[in-house]
């Protein structure tokens, strides 16, 4: 699902690894990608409020600097959006590998544009944050995810 979805914007899809689930592995992964100067680090898994969770406190851990965990939008309120030396680090929630529209599609356009992504564009989401699953599934046009502004270009 990750993969159609980045390559859906003629990006690639360059590594993916399985890592142990814990802290050293997670954020060793994730500074491996790092060094491997990757435009791009998505993590999956483990993004819940439960304890046992460490993907978030993993991507603290790489050094990322933590600018949103959680959202105002459904499906995805577990949504992490990080920076590691000005490159985006996500914390995809389990929605993504299920959910036909979550808050990755509503963010990932603005990425690969190359828009850098701020807590105040996530919360300004909360009007529109409902994904209804409407049958016409005409997203991007319908509301879901769309803020009050329809989210200001500036970067």
């Amino acid at each position: 699902m990750v993969r159609r979805k980045v390559e859906s914007f003629g990006s690639t899809l360059a590594k993916a690894v399985i890592v142990d689930d814990n802290l050293e592995s997670v954020s060793g992964a994730i500074n491996d990608m790092r060094a491997q100067k990757m435009d791009l680090i998505i993590c999956t898994g483990g993004m819940s409020v439960d304890p046992d969770d460490l993907t978030p406190g993993a991507i603290k851990a790489a050094g990322a600097k933590i600018v949103r965990y959680g959202t105002p939008v459904f499906p995805g309120a577990m949504f992490l959006v990080a920076y590691l030396d000005d490159k985006p680090v996500l914390g995809l929630p389990g929605c993504v590998m299920f959910e036909r529209r979550t808050i990755f599609d509503v963010l990932l356009p603005r990425l690969a544009a190359g828009f850098k992504i701020r807590s105040a564009e996530i919360e300004s989401l909360g009007p529109g944050g409902l994904c209804l699953n409407c049958p016409e599934r005409d997203f991007p046009a319908c509301g879901f995810g769309k803020g009050p502004e329809y989210w200001p270009m500036e970067d």
